[in-house]
C-alpha cells in the first residue's frame, strides 16, 4: 500500500532523537509496522473496514494556516469565554489557544514539552495506558506522532470556572487530509473540570481522523466529557477516548455521533480505586450510507464501584450502526453495580444495526445487566399523534426527538446542550 509508504516517510520527517518523547514515538513506530492497519479478520473490526479509509491518496498533514474568521465561524455556541485548545491537522496550536482560568488552576502545554519538564513523571507513566486496551496499529500509530499533541492539568483542589473547548480543524483543501491529534489529561485530586471535544473538516474534500485522548481522574475529581462528532459526508473518524479512575471519583461520559462516511468511537472507563462512579451515554443519528461504530469498556478492579451505560442510535437510509459494549468485573471488585443498555430505531429498509452487549464476570457478589433492543417507531404512539391532528413527519419527529432527549439531557453545559439538541431538531425536521 503506498499509504504505508508515505506515512513512513512522514514518520521519518518528524523523527527527533532529543525529544523526550523519541522512545515513545519510536517503540510505537515498530508495533504499527509488525501489527500494520486492522482487518476485519480482527474481532474488534468485524463490522468497520478501517483499511478502507486509508487510502493511498491520503495526504499526511503538512503546515497550514487557520484564520481568526474560521475559528470563529465555527465557536460553539455559549463559549465565548471558554479555555479554548485549538488543533490544526492534528497538531497543537499554541497561537490560536486561549485560556480564561489562570495557570493557578488549568495547565495546557505541548505534551512534549511537558515529557521533559515538572509533569515528565505523570507522563511517562500514564501516556500510551489505551494500548493495553487497543493493542491494534491504529493506537500505535496514533502514538508515534504524539509529538504534536498536548498536555492538560486541572491542578490539585481547582474547579474550573469555564469548560475546556477542544476544537479539532482538518483542512481537506489540498487533498484527503489525514490528522492525528493527541492529549493526556491529568484531573488532579479534588479537581474539577468539563472538557468538550469538536471535530470540523474545512476544505470540502475528504478527511481522515485519527485521535487518542487519554484522561486520568484522580481521588475526589468531578469529570464531565462531551465528544460532537459532525465533521460531514466526506470524512472518517476513529477515536479513542481513554478515562482512567485512579481514586474514588465521578466522570461523566456523553458521545454524539451526527455524520461521517465511517465512524469509529472507543470509550473505555477504567475503574481502578473502590467507590468510583461512571455514566456513558452515547447518540448516534445516522443517514445516507454511514457506518458508526461505539466500542465501550468498563473495566472493573476493585470493590463498591458503580457504572451505567446507555447507548442509543436512530439509523435511516442504507446507515449501519455496531455497538460492541464490554463489561468487566475482575475477581476482587466485589460488590459491582454495571448496567448497560443499547436502544436502536431503524428507519430504513435498509438500515441496519448490530448490537454485541457483553459482561465478563469473575466476582460473584455483582449486581449487573445488559440488554439490547431494535425496532421501528412504535405504531401505536404513531396513530395516536396522527388521530390527534398532527402530520405524519411532524409526529415522527416528536417521537424521534423524545428518543433522543434522554441522551441531550446528559450534556451538563447548557449552552452546548441547545446547540446538540438544535442539530438533532434540524436533522429530524422538528421545529422546536
Amino acid at each position: 500500500m503506498e499509504v504505508i509508504n508515505n506515512l513512513t516517510k512522514a514518520f521519518a520527517s518528524q523523527e527527533n532523537p532529543s525529544s523526550p518523547l523519541h522512545e515513545f514515538q519510536s517503540d510505537n513506530w515498530k508495533t504499527f509496522a509488525g501489527l500494520g492497519l486492522p482487518a476485519i479478520k480482527h474481532e474488534e473490526w468485524k463490522y468497520t473496514r478501517i483499511r478502507n479509509a486509508y487510502a493511498d491518496n491520503l495526504v499526511i498533514a503538512t503546515d497550514a494556516q487557520l484564520s481568526a474568521a474560521t475559528l470563529s465561524a465555527h465557536q460553539l455556541p455559549g463559549t465565548d469565554h471558554a479555555n479554548r485548545i485549538v488543533f490544526l491537522n492534528g497538531r497543537y496550536q499554541a497561537g490560536l489557544s486561549s485560556f480564561q482560568d489562570d495557570s493557578a488552576s488549568l495547565v495546557v502545554k505541548p505534551l512534549e514539552t511537558a515529557a521533559g519538564d515538572e509533569d515528565a513523571e505523570f507522563v511517562n507513566l500514564h501516556l500510551g495506558h489505551s494500548q493495553k486496551y487497543h493493542p491494534d496499529g491504529i493506537n500505535a500509530l496514533n502514538a508515534a506522532f504524539a509529538a504534536g499533541g498536548v498536555y492538560i492539568r486541572v491542578n490539585k483542589g481547582k474547579s474550573l470556572n469555564q469548560p475546556v473547548v477542544i476544537y479539532h480543524f482538518t483542512d481537506s483543501s489540498n487533498g484527503y487530509a489525514f490528522s492525528q491529534p493527541r492529549i493526556l489529561v491529568n484531573a488532579a485530586e479534588a479537581s474539577a473540570a468539563s472538557i468538550m471535544e469538536t471535530y470540523v473538516n474545512i476544505g470540502g474534500g475528504e478527511s481522515l481522523t485519527n485521535e487518542v485522548i487519554e484522561i486520568c481522574a484522580a481521588q475526589d475529581a468531578v469529570l464531565h466529557y462531551v465528544k460532537i462528532q459532525n465533521e460531514g459526508a466526506k470524512s472518517s473518524h476513529s477515536g479513542t477516548t481513554h478515562i482512567r479512575q485512579l481514586g474514588k471519583c465521578l466522570t461523566h461520559a456523553v458521545t454524539l455521533t451526527l455524520s461521517g462516511k465511517l465512524v469509529r468511537n472507543n470509550l473505555n472507563m477504567v475503574m481502578e480505586a473502590e467507590h468510583g462512579e461512571s455514566h456513558m451515554y452515547g447518540l448516534y443519528l445516522l443517514n445516507g450510507d454511514t457506518l458508526a461504530d461505539n466500542h465501550t469498556i468498563v473495566d472493573n478492579a476493585m470493590p463498591h464501584c458503580f457504572s451505567n451505560e446507555l447507548y442509543k442510535g436512530i439509523l435511516d437510509e442504507q446507515s449501519t450502526g455496531v455497538f460492541n459494549g464490554k463489561i468487566f468485573v475482575r475477581k476482587d471488585a466485589q460488590k459491582t453495580n454495571a448496567y448497560q443498555s443499547n436502544k436502536n430505531i431503524l428507519l430504513g429498509d435498509h438500515a441496519s444495526a448490530n448490537t454485541k452487549p457483553q459482561l465478563e464476570i469473575f466476582a460473584d457478589d455483582v449486581k449487573c445487566s445488559h440488554g439490547c433492543t431494535i425496532g421501528k417507531l412504535d405504531e401505536d404512539a404513531l396513530f395516536y399523534l396522527k388521530a390527534r391532528g398532527i402530520s405524519e413527519q411532524k409526529a415522527k419527529a416528536l417521537l424521534l426527538h423524545a428518543f433522543a432527549i434522554d441522551i441531550l439531557d446528559q450534556i451538563q453545559h447548557e449552552a452546548i446542550r441547545e446547540y446538540a439538541d438544535k442539530l438533532i431538531s434540524e436533522r429530524l425536521s422538528f421545529d422546536f
